[in-house]
């Protein structure tokens, strides 16, 4: 039933939502699903901890080049082929992830994920818009944010279930299941469309091409540079070239496609570019948060993947209460001061994080947590409907995947630069922390030798000493991260000025 046509949606209408907002649920939740369970992972495939963040970074790298694609494979190849066709290969791709022994496999099924994943996640909006009427769309809008917010947040804690209780392994096999449920549902609430290959000419192949070469070269040149000891290395020489390349692309395809990919020149608007450069702050902070916590939980506090999964699922509870009341929040609250507000208890939440200890343990982050969630609701869901507000009607599907895409961005760029900071401030702090402890000084000589009583002998005390060292410039090192990240979301906060309010007699629109 199209929009706009009868009053009320039937079964196969509400069947499609649900294909939809289960297919969304599955791509967000894969996203965080390997967080807490990463050391775990890291260990059997014989991946490092700066070479384990790729195990994150590469699905959210592939949902960025995927996302604003979306709507162009959804023409050619018609809605129900095109979402029946992404289903199985995210199935294929998350047995490929489940049965990986070394990075290299776990990447190439990351990637994959991120690529079918990322489709299934602007779909389900099209879906809402195209099979329920405006009257109960919003129905449809309040299922898609609900698990646009559970996802991120239940990925962690479903992840270390799995891990602690059967195998990290089933962190990725639990999605064939789901994808069963998904493809039967897709099968019984859509109905076949001719597809339409011939819009395969018209793709903006430059920037298609473009966009993978420049994110890739990017990702892997941060990823990477620290280790490789930046252009010392043969290999980041190639990715800095690459990734110029690649966003020479997509520039030259900005110019000469009739459609380009990605509408670039969108960040022109004040109030867009405005938008675009706040979301992906906060996607640093989100994603970089998901990630930082359940790492310094295992590292420091010895936590399993489990009780790492639980700390981070308190994010999501006060979004949850907050998402009842969000059209009323819409309606009332000015953008903003909603906006501002939000940008304020993310940044502040993340600056509470900056005085941890090697002491500190999940409790430490009940009430950040706390505050990341209302403040990912005030600022994210305010944010996303700025974005279609910003722009023209007919820019509105490309304001929607630049807006995804910077967001997404900002997580890559988070998870690259905490693995940048974790090789360079670990270094910086144990170096000074060794600096002041002289070896001729008798305080040092005193508890070297109440270390060496506790454990035996000299050489274990000293060995014993320097854990602690390190155990301490790693606790320095994560506060260096949230303080960062904190920072960050203050500096941009001046740019709420910019934003324009929301129409007070309009519903939600349909952003992810």
């Amino acid at each position: 039933m199209p929009r706009g046509g009868a009053a009320r949606a039937d079964v196969g209408a509400w069947l499609a939502v649900a294909a939809g907002t289960l297919g969304a649920f599955m791509a967000t939740l894969d996203i965080s699903i390997v967080n807490s369970a990463l050391p775990t992972i890291q260990g059997e495939i014989g991946a490092s901890g700066t070479e384990g963040t790729w195990i994150a970074t590469a699905y959210l790298v592939a949902e960025i080049v995927i996302i604003p694609m979306a709507a162009w494979l959804e023409r050619m190849l018609g809605l129900r082929t095109f979402l029946l066709l992404a289903a199985a290969l995210f199935t294929g791709f998350s047995v490929i992830c489940g049965l990986s022994t070394n990075l290299s496999m776990m990447i190439v099924g990351r990637i994959g994920q991120g690529f079918t994943g990322g489709a299934m996640i602007p779909t389900a909006q099209t879906i809402i818009a195209q099979r329920l009427p405006p009257a109960q769309q919003p129905v449809g809008i309040a299922a898609f944010g609900v698990t646009a917010i559970l996802g991120p947040v239940l990925g962690p804690l479903i992840g270390g279930w799995l891990t602690e209780n059967i195998s990290w392994h089933y962190a990725f096999f639990i999605n064939v299941p789901i994808c069963a449920v998904l493809v039967t549902l897709l099968l019984l609430g859509l109905r076949h469309e001719q597809s339409q290959l011939h819009l395969v000419r018209e793709a903006d192949w430059l920037g298609i091409v473009g966009l993978a070469l420049g994110l890739g070269g990017l990702t892997v040149f941060l990823e990477d540079g620290q280790r490789e000891q930046w252009f010392d290395s043969s290999l980041i020489r190639w990715m800095f070239v690459i990734s110029l390349v690649g966003f020479a692309l997509l520039f030259w395809g900005q110019v000469t496609a009739r459609r380009p990919i990605i509408k670039l020149k969108l960040l022109i608007d004040r109030q867009f570019g405005s938008v675009a450069l706040m979301a992906m702050v906060l996607g640093m902070v989100l994603y970089g948060t998901s990630y930082a916590i359940p790492q310094f939980l295992a590292a420091l506090a010895d936590y399993n993947a489990l009780q790492a999964g639980k700390v981070v699922l308190l994010s999501g509870l006060p979004s949850l209460f907050l998402m009842a009341i969000v059209p009323v929040l819409l309606r009332r609250v000015d953008i903003r001061l909603a906006v501002g507000a939000g940008l304020l208890i993310m940044g502040s939440s993340s600056l509470l994080d900056s005085s941890l200890t090697a002491q500190s343990a999940g409790g430490d982050f009940t009430v950040s947590q706390l505050m990341r969630g209302v403040g990912q609701i005030l600022g994210m869901l305010f944010l996303s409907q700025a974005v279609v507000r910003s722009v023209p009607p007919e820019d509105a599907g490309d304001a929607s995947g630049l807006f995804n895409a910077v967001r997404n961005l900002g997580g890559s760029f988070a998870l690259a630069g905490i693995s940048i900071l974790q090789d360079k401030r670990l270094y910086f702090h144990s170096r000074r922390l060794e600096e002041t402890m002289s070896a001729n000084s008798q305080s040092v000589q005193d508890y070297v030798g109440s270390l060496a009583q506790v454990v035996g002998d000299q050489q274990a005390g000293l060995r014993l000493l320097s854990q602690q060292i390190q155990a301490e410039a790693l606790v320095m090192t994560y506060n260096d991260i949230f303080w960062i990240m904190g920072v960050g979301t203050l500096v941009v906060l001046p740019l709420v000025l910019f934003l324009r309010p929301l129409p007070t007699n309009t519903g939600p629109a349909m952003v992810h």
